[in-house]
């Protein structure tokens, strides 16, 4: 009966995911189509077929100019610039999330409760409200249109985040087996890195990805922090510029969105089990 029971509510489940699944994915294939469309084919709808949506004769002109053509110098340099600052924003919120979970979780000191609070309202606080006094104070310090000077910022919301997730997991890892180490001769800092940081291993893992996420996405920091030597993707497609002034960019902004979009799918279908396996492993008590 409750086999029974439970196949219907996955079967119930499955239907309803459909029109989520369809109302995102539509979207993607909107974009897909028209970064396919050429030049002309954007402006008549003779020459795409279910009601305009998907060009009759694919063309892969967009594609072109932002690796090969006019908007290389443009696309390029921010592709690079928003791989090296979003790695190493994720790489160091992920370092020291871990030790500031662990002490958080370990540990019983005065302020514990305030950290996470305080963690939470940053990550809730509104990024545009924050752009001004940092803008002016990278000016004043040289820290404008640098890549360390977008670290900094993107660590504000990759950071909080960071700890709250992996303060999670360390709370479901029993402390008897890190003691266990210990009484066998470990150092605190071994039975972290050999005992702790594997059985951690999947909540940090699903961390990262998001943190990746939050710092890949942003547009705000980006656009107002940045000139041309550190700007990433999503600002640097609000820069795309036409043939002329009176066209619009928008096959090569599609184009653009459409292979920024594509590493955040390759690591979602690759890695989907490993961070299903986190996000549940830090939600069940063990």
């Amino acid at each position: 009966m409750d086999d029974n029971l439970s196949t219907k509510v996955k079967s119930w489940l499955g239907v309803a995911a459909i029109p989520i699944i369809l109302w995102t994915c539509v979207p993607l294939l909107f974009i897909l189509a028209e970064s396919l469309k050429s030049t002309t084919a954007l402006g008549d709808p003779t020459q795409n077929t279910f009601g305009n949506f998907w060009p009759k004769d694919i063309s892969w002109a967009n594609y072109q100019l932002i690796f090969t053509g006019g908007a290389k110098d443009l696309f390029l340099p921010a592709l690079w610039h928003s791989v090296v600052v979003c790695l190493a924003s994720t790489v160091i919120s992920v370092v020291l999330a871990m030790f500031c979970a662990y002490a958080i979780s370990r540990l019983d000191f005065p302020g514990k409760k305030v950290i996470l609070t305080t963690a939470l309202a940053v990550s809730f606080f509104p990024v545009i409200a924050m752009v001004t006094p940092i803008f002016n104070l990278w000016r004043q310090i040289g820290l404008f249109d640098t890549i360390p000077g977008l670290i900094i910022p993107y660590l504000a919301l990759t950071l909080p985040l960071s700890i709250w997730i992996l303060s999670a997991f360390f709370q479901q890892i029993p402390w008897e087996m890190e003691q266990a180490a210990q009484v066998d001769g470990a150092t605190h800092w071994q039975a972290f890195v050999k005992v702790v940081a594997p059985l951690a291993a999947p909540g940090v893992f699903t961390t990262a990805i998001i943190a990746f996420f939050t710092a890949w996405n942003d547009f705000v920091f980006s656009l107002n922090l940045t000139a041309q030597n550190a700007r990433t993707v999503p600002a640097a497609l609000a820069f795309f510029t036409g043939a002329s002034q009176f066209t619009q960019p928008t096959g090569a902004i599609c184009a653009a969105a459409v292979v920024v979009t594509i590493p955040v799918v390759i690591l979602v279908l690759v890695f989907q089990k490993r961070i299903v396996a986190g996000l549940t492993s830090g939600a069940v008590k063990g």
